[in-house]
C-alpha cells in the first residue's frame, strides 16, 4: 500500500505546490518536514502529539501537562504543521521536549523519522488521516490514538469518496476519542470500529479557563493602548478577508452613537495585518498596529483602529473587551472557536458560517449563551443592543461563562482511556521495520 499512498500524496503535493509557494510556507523548519532530525536526539521512546495548527496546539496543552503528571519523567515529542502552530507549543513546551514539524507523508521520510524518533505512542489532536505515517507506526506496534476526533461536513464527504482507501488505515488506529455522537457516527461510517470509538468531549473547553490575571491583563492592556476605563471596547477576533470591510463599515456607523467606542481587529493570520491596515484606512480610520509597541495617546490619532499582529496574544486581548465578534463567520470560512472569549464571561457575537464549529455554536445558542448575526447589518444591530443594555451583555457574558464550565472533562476522560493503552508507560527495545 506504501506505493499507492506515495502515488497520491505526490500527486497532492504538486497540485498544491503553486499555493505553498504562494503563500510563503517553506520556513525555517521546512526541512524537518523532509524528515531531517538533530542527530544528538535522546528521547527514550517518547509519546508523541501531533497538533496541525494553533487551535489543536491550544486543544492539547491541558491533556500534555496531565499527560506528565501520569508519566513522571516522560520525553515529548510536540509536532506541528504551521508555524504559528509551531510558536504556540514553543511557549508551553518542557525543556527536554523535541518541537518539530511533521514530516511530509512519503513512506521514506515517515520511516527515517520514526526511526529516529522511536516514539512510544502516536496521538494526534482533531481527524487527520496520514496513510503512510500511521501505516509505518502500526507496523513498529506503536499505537495510534486520535484524541478530540471530529469530522466536519467537509471531510466527511472527502473521507466517504475515498473511503476503500481510508478504512485499512483507519482501522490501524487503537483508539479515537470522539467529541460528539455525531463524529462517532461518522467515524463509524467510513470504516471505524464502533468499539474503538468513544466520545470523551471537546478538550477545547478545558484548554481555556478564567485567569487570576484577567482583570490585570484589562487594565495593563488598556493602558498600554492609552484607553481609559470608560472607554468600550470590540475586539474582532480571528477575521478572514472578506470580513474586515463589513466589521470597519459596522463600527463606523455606531461611532456616532457610542463616542467612547474603540475596535481592535485581529487577523487569523498575523502576516495580513499590512493589508488589514490598508483596509483601516481606506475607511478614513488610522492603523495602529500592537507590535510597534506602547501606542501613543488615542487622542492624539484622529479615528484609530487598532490591529493585533502579534501571535499568541489573543486571549489576553479578549480580556479586556466588552464585547468579541469572532470571525470566520460572516464569509464562508466556518468560524472560529468561541470558547475563549466564553471562559472569559465574554458577550460573544458570531455570523452565520459556523459549520466548523457546528456543536459549539450550537450548544451556546440553545443555552441563550451567545447572539448570532446573519449579515454586517445584523452584527451593527447587536453590537449596538449590547451597548445600549450593559446589564442584558454581563447576563450574556455569565451565560457563556457558566456553560464553558459545565461542559469541561474531557481532559480526564481522555487520560483514562489512553491509560488503557497498557504499552504507554514501559516500551520494550524494538527493531522498527521500514
Amino acid at each position: 500500500m506504501f506505493i499507492i499512498y506515495d502515488l497520491i500524496f505526490l500527486v497532492f503535493s504538486l497540485v498544491y505546490l503553486p499555493a505553498y509557494l504562494f503563500k510563503g510556507k517553506f520556513h525555517r523548519g521546512f526541512s524537518a518536514r523532509l524528515g531531517v532530525v538533530p542527530k544528538n536526539l535522546d528521547l527514550s521512546r517518547p509519546i508523541w502529539i501531533h497538533a496541525v495548527s494553533v487551535g489543536e496546539a491550544k486543544a492539547v496543552r491541558n491533556l500534555l501537562d496531565n499527560l506528565r503528571i501520569e508519566y513522571p519523567g516522560k520525553k515529548f515529542v510536540i509536532s506541528t504543521v504551521t508555524a504559528t502552530g509551531n510558536k504556540i507549543v514553543r511557549g508551553f513546551a518542557g525543556k527536554d521536549d523535541f518541537v518539530t514539524y511533521l514530516p511530509l507523508d512519503f513512506s521514506f521520510i515517515v520511516n527515517s523519522v520514526i526511526k529516529r524518533l522511536n516514539p512510544g505512542l502516536f496521538i494526534i489532536a482533531e481527524t487527520e488521516i496520514w496513510p503512510n505515517l500511521i501505516t509505518c507506526l502500526k507496523r513498529n506496534n506503536i499505537p495510534v490514538v486520535i484524541v478530540n476526533a471530529r469530522i466536519s461536513d467537509r471531510s466527511f464527504k472527502g473521507y466517504s469518496a475515498v473511503k476503500f482507501l481510508l478504512k485499512p488505515v483507519i482501522n490501524m488506529v487503537s483508539l479515537f476519542c470522539a467529541q460528539t455522537e455525531r463524529d462517532k457516527n461518522r467515524l463509524a461510517l467510513i470504516g471505524a470500529d464502533e468499539d474503538k470509538v468513544k466520545v470523551t468531549g471537546n478538550l477545547k473547553f478545558d484548554a481555556q479557563d478564567k485567569s487570576p490575571e484577567a482583570d490585570k491583563t484589562r487594565v495593563d492592556l488598556r493602558e498600554s493602548l492609552c484607553m481609559s476605563s470608560l472607554d468600550l471596547v470590540i475586539i474582532a477576533g480571528s477575521t478572514h478577508p472578506g470580513e474586515e470591510e463589513q466589521i470597519i463599515r459596522a463600527y463606523s456607523g455606531l461611532l456616532d452613537e457610542f463616542s467612547g467606542l474603540k475596535l481592535i481587529i485581529a487577523p487569523r493570520h498575523p502576516e495580513r495585518a499590512k493589508e488589514v491596515a490598508g483596509i483601516v484606512s481606506r475607511y478614513g480610520f488610522r492603523p495602529a498596529l500592537i507590535s510597534e509597541g506602547k501606542i501613543k495617546c488615542t487622542s492624539c490619532i484622529p479615528k484609530p483602529v487598532f490591529i493585533l499582529d502579534v501571535i499568541g496574544r489573543l486571549t489576553g486581548f479578549y480580556a479586556m473587551a466588552d464585547i468579541v465578534f469572532v470571525g470566520g463567520s460572516l464569509v464562508k470560512k466556518g468560524g472560529q472557536n468561541i470558547l475563549e472569549p466564553a471562559a472569559l464571561g465574554k458577550p460573544v457575537i458570531f455570523g452565520p458560517n459556523m459549520f466548523n464549529f457546528r456543536d459549539i455554536a450550537g450548544l451556546f445558542l440553545e443555552n441563550d449563551a451567545c447572539i448570532l448575526v446573519s449579515n454586517e447589518e445584523g452584527l451593527s444591530g447587536a453590537v449596538r443592543y449590547l451597548l445600549e443594555n450593559p446589564l442584558e451583555g454581563r447576563k450574556l457574558g455569565n451565560k457563556a461563562r457558566e456553560l464553558f464550565l459545565n461542559n469541561q472533562g474531557a481532559t480526564n476522560r481522555t487520560i483514562a482511556l489512553l491509560k488503557t493503552i497498557k504499552t504507554i508507560p514501559d516500551f520494550p527495545p524494538s527493531n522498527l521495520r521500514g
